[in-house]
């Protein structure tokens, strides 16, 4: 793309306070090149930039070239003459209610009936009302955890699951041929209303959800019994948690609940951390106070499009420290389990579901209690596909899926992480304990004793713009070449290139098929159940990379992850 071109362009086909934004920039070329040498990718996860204008940027036009693509997606898919019809949803970002509702003015010019949230809703609430609804697709604004300056665009299919990677390629290919500023149709908002195609929708829909959720409950009788015990402190982090989560919440017995008020109201802006994600520590610095101040044992924080959650819980020195989401997921794993055969209720044909980066406790897990696990790419949206397996097959019983960073699906209501299920499964969990005279730390080191010490940690090198963009190809290139032999003094025993969708016996020379979509993922297996994955990051400008650890004892596990951690900085450089 000819950048300087493109920016002139823009000058003059955009709008009066676009093109203020633009002129603003003139003989800035580093500024001008970074915002128009290329086009906001379109991937399976959708999009996802800074706000602003240009090619490059979250705005309006984008947003409408990429709702156009998938309007013609529909239509080529589905055919010319087919009832079609897309549900929207947005979290407090900026703009996301400017970019939700441009979008449903477009589907309603193409002729595609658009169910439109009159507030801020859950990612997992959207992905439940495609199937509530019966819609053809269906749109999550939301750059999820990003920071502020941040926002995004999900797409997704008719089972409530994020675009798979078929159909988000014929919608890059029709983005590619709509013209940004000619090619996009739109109709005006309130003649779409008027004529049916788009239609408001508010609680009723929520209220059905939330019913989808409490049936997740494991212990509904405890927690109606005594949910009042449990003191705990919530966050919704300024986002869209904030309703659903504290209904579900009273719903099922838990009014003991204490928000943080100054994360308590939508706010674009985040004012009150630095990066609005509940996998960091530090943006639960107020909550801490509300906990020290109340004597709650736990605190749980949801980000803006609530299908993440994180959680602080006391340990035994009076301390609050933060799980990281292998561990919840564990130890959700285990109380799901547990649950189930006190009760003689674990199905024999039950599965739990995780992604290739994530904690491999889980198979010990699994195997103590007789079910399968099963293993998919990153992205949730592949853990739909194995829950939509088992519908359309028969065979399977799907019982709990999640991933590393952070997110959590009981039941089978929705397509997508859910922190609203998560927290009320987490409180429940905690009040189970509780009640038993323990806790989720000391729950989470009996785990460790009776699995094994499995510790994993996530290193992200941030490569922004185009030198990059180039950065990480030529990283991945790199260890694709000239693989480690070696990491944290462990030998590497085995390559897994999900690009090649081939894996190599480093001892034997054999090699076999990797029966998973083909991906940008190297995994390296080291001795003694260790292992070492490197990716690009489907949504952010960096390298990620998951050291998954198995020591004898703690000091051992821990020991391996600082010297995996020193290691990163040699392969990724």
């Amino acid at each position: 793309m000819d950048y300087l071109a493109e920016y002139e362009r823009w000058l003059k086909e955009a709008d009066a306070e676009t093109v203020k934004e633009l002129e603003a920039i003139r003989g800035d070329e580093e500024e001008i090149k970074d915002r128009f040498y290329k086009t906001l990718e379109f991937g399976t996860a959708g999009l996802r930039g800074v706000l602003g204008a240009g090619t490059n940027r979250m705005n309006e036009y984008v947003v409408g070239q990429a709702t156009q693509g998938l309007a013609n997606q529909l239509i080529k898919t589905n055919g010319a003459d087919a009832d079609l019809s897309v549900v929207i949803a947005y979290d407090s970002r900026h703009k996301s209610d400017v970019f939700s509702k441009e979008a449903a003015q477009i589907l309603a010019a193409n002729g595609i009936k658009t169910y439109l949230f009159e507030e801020l809703k859950p990612v997992p609430e959207l992905s439940f009302s495609v199937g509530y609804l019966k819609t053809t697709a269906g749109i999550a604004v939301t750059a999820s955890h990003n920071p502020a300056k941040y926002n995004g665009y999900k797409a997704y299919g008719a089972d409530g699951a994020q675009l798979n990677p078929e159909l988000a390629a014929i919608v890059l290919e029709e983005i590619d041929k709509t013209d940004i500023f000619t090619g996009v149709k739109k109709m005006d908002f309130d003649e779409a209303i008027e004529k049916g195609l788009i239609v408001m929708i508010g609680d009723e829909v929520e209220e059905a959800y939330l019913d989808k959720v409490q049936e997740q409950c494991v212990n509904p009788e405890l927690a109606k019994e005594k949910g009042d015990t449990l003191k705990f402190v919530y966050t919704p982090f300024h986002g869209a948690g904030n309703k659903p989560v504290r209904k579900i919440l009273k719903r099922i017995g838990f009014n003991n609940v204490v928000v943080v008020k100054e994360q308590e109201l939508p706010d674009g802006d985040f004012p009150t951390v630095e990066f609005p994600n509940p996998e960091y520590k530090e943006g639960f610095h107020l909550a801490i106070g509300y906990a020290k101040e109340c004597g709650a044992d736990l605190i749980v924080g949801t980000d803006p499009d609530s299908d993440r959650v994180g959680i602080l819980v006391k340990n035994d020195k009076g301390e609050y420290v933060n799980f990281t989401g292998n561990q919840v997921g564990a130890l959700l794993s285990e109380y799901i389990l547990s649950a189930l055969k006190e009760k003689n209720a674990v199905p024999k044909d039950g599965y739990i579901v995780k992604t290739i980066v994530t904690t491999n406790i889980v198979k010990a897990i699994c195997d103590a209690y007789g079910i399968g696990m099963k293993e998919v790419l990153t992205g949730f949206k592949f853990i739909g596909e194995k829950i939509k397996e088992s519908e359309e097959t028969g065979i399977g019983t799907y019982l709990f899926g999640f991933e590393e960073s952070y997110g959590y699906l009981k039941g089978t209501y929705a397509r997508d992480k859910d922190a609203v299920v998560a927290t009320m499964l987490i409180a429940e969990m905690a009040l189970y304990y509780q009640e038993k005279g323990s806790s989720i730390f000391e729950q989470m080191d009996k785990i460790y004793k009776k699995y094994g010490y499995y510790k994993e940690q996530v290193v992200s090198v941030t490569l922004e713009g185009i030198e990059g963009l180039a950065k990480i190809k030529s990283t991945m290139d790199k260890i694709r070449s000239n693989p480690p032999k070696s990491v944290a003094g462990k030998k590497v025993i085995a390559i897994r290139d999900y690009l090649t969708s081939e894996r190599v016996d480093l001892k034997t020379g054999e090699k076999s098929e990797i029966l998973l979509p083909q991906s940008n993922v190297i995994y390296l297996e080291l001795e003694d159940q260790n292992n070492f994955i490197i990716r690009p990051s489907g949504t952010e400008p960096k390298i990620k990379v998951y050291c998954l650890m198995k020591g004898e004892t703690e000091e051992e596990a821990n020991e391996l992850l600082e010297k995996v951690k020193t290691d990163v900085d040699e392969i990724v450089k």
